[in-house]
């Protein structure tokens, strides 16, 4: 898969990169494709244990990863794919005030999914997006 291009950001992203052999973002033409992204500061790796808090920091680190791979953020963000320990209606409330804060100009697709456990012990979501940037 030479002919792709992988982005990881710097902290957690080349940390995760090294310790477990994946990437955060790929570019495939004019597609970005986000791995999950989880609710920890993208520098120091450490989950937020409230779920607001780590909803709210799953998006920002999409909108980092999508920015490290050379798009504009969430704005081009048209496929959402979510994952919660638990699903609730707490973590379905700040799943859409991101989404009106992100993108108030679109509705993306969404597929919210409730799963017994992510990556890492204290994850309760993990959020993946598929970008589409023409001007690449």
């Amino acid at each position: 898969m030479s002919h792709l291009t992988y982005y990881n950001y710097d902290g957690v992203g080349t940390h995760n990169r090294d310790k477990f052999h994946y990437s955060q973002a790929v570019r495939i033409g004019d597609r970005i494709e986000c791995s999950g992204q989880g609710g920890w500061d993208p520098k120091t790796g450490e989950i937020y244990r409230e779920i607001n808090a780590q909803i709210d920091q799953a998006f920002a680190n999409v909108e980092l990863t999508l920015k490290n791979a050379g798009g504009k953020g969430w704005e081009q963000v048209f496929r959402v794919n979510s994952y919660h320990v638990p699903i609730n209606n707490e973590a379905l409330e700040a799943m859409v005030r991101n989404f009106k804060k992100y993108m108030p100009n679109h509705n993306p697709l969404w597929t919210c999914v409730g799963v017994t456990r992510l990556g890492e012990d204290d994850m309760r979501v993990e959020i993946e997006v598929v970008a589409h940037d023409p001007s690449s």
